[in-house]
């Protein structure tokens, strides 16, 4: 069976859609994903669609499912690449995309995961000095 290659970035995973999908190869890279997110800790999984000249409603179910999975896992979807025509078409189509972030190539798609990794060790981190410091006011 045909399957779509998942590479890492950094914090990060990128899936180049460089074909049609139909549902075994849809169904396979939901499961590839769900797995390399959990196997790497990844934060973030980009999807390239730059290649796709249109979407179908299909296509735009994909797309959210696998960002409803990866935020079960603790990482935001960008997809990356659309096409005006598909823009349109997602919306003619009545699919929002919750949940799917959009950046108009992949780099700017590496920022805005980077950007809300940093946001998340920011929260954490400020949540261990709240600890602390109650910890100091109570000793005190």
């Amino acid at each position: 069976m045909e399957r779509i290659p998942i590479l890492r970035l950094g914090n990060a995973l990128l899936v180049s859609i460089q074909v049609d999908m139909h549902d075994q190869i849809a169904q396979a890279l939901e499961e590839d994903l769900s797995h390399k997110v959990v196997a790497t800790g990844a934060r973030g999984v980009l999807i390239d669609i730059s290649a796709l000249e249109i979407v179908d409603s299909f296509m735009g179910r994909m797309l959210d499912n696998i960002a409803a999975v990866s935020r079960m896992l603790d990482a935001d979807t960008v997809v990356v690449g659309m096409r005006p025509a598909v823009a349109i078409t997602l919306v003619e189509l009545g699919l929002s995309l919750t949940g799917v972030k959009t950046a108009l190539n992949v780099d700017r798609g590496i920022a805005m995961i980077r950007a809300h990794a940093n946001v998340y060790r920011d929260e954490a981190a400020d949540g261990d000095d709240d600890d602390d410091g109650q910890q100091d006011q109570a000793g005190a």
